[in-house]
């Protein structure tokens, strides 16, 4: 059920309310019976990092994925070493 914030006009009290969401909102202050006001305030729930996915919480037995930022640099390409090195054509003649 989602948490609702309310202030009272009449004596300046803030509260909270667990109602439902189909629940008409409330009119009344709960402890002097003033008119109230329905406050917007920021959810709870934050969002931080990287992103969430399927995998991370599928089973206890696997490990979530590596971050790509701590994913270690691949080695350069080295040329086989089977093969000789070609050389460019020589310019002079002989």
């Amino acid at each position: 059920m989602p948490l609702y914030e309310y202030k009272c006009s009449n004596c300046g009290a803030v509260f909270e309310i667990l109602q439902k969401i189909n629940d008409p909102p409330l009119k009344k202050c709960i402890r002097c019976r003033g008119t109230v006001k329905k406050l917007l305030s920021p959810p709870a729930l934050q969002f931080k990092g990287n992103g969430w996915y399927i995998t991370d919480y599928a089973s206890k037995g696997k490990q979530a994925p590596e971050s790509t930022d701590t994913a270690k640099p691949e080695k350069e390409k080295e040329p086989p070493k089977d093969k000789k090195p070609t050389s460019p054509p020589s310019s002079e003649k002989k």
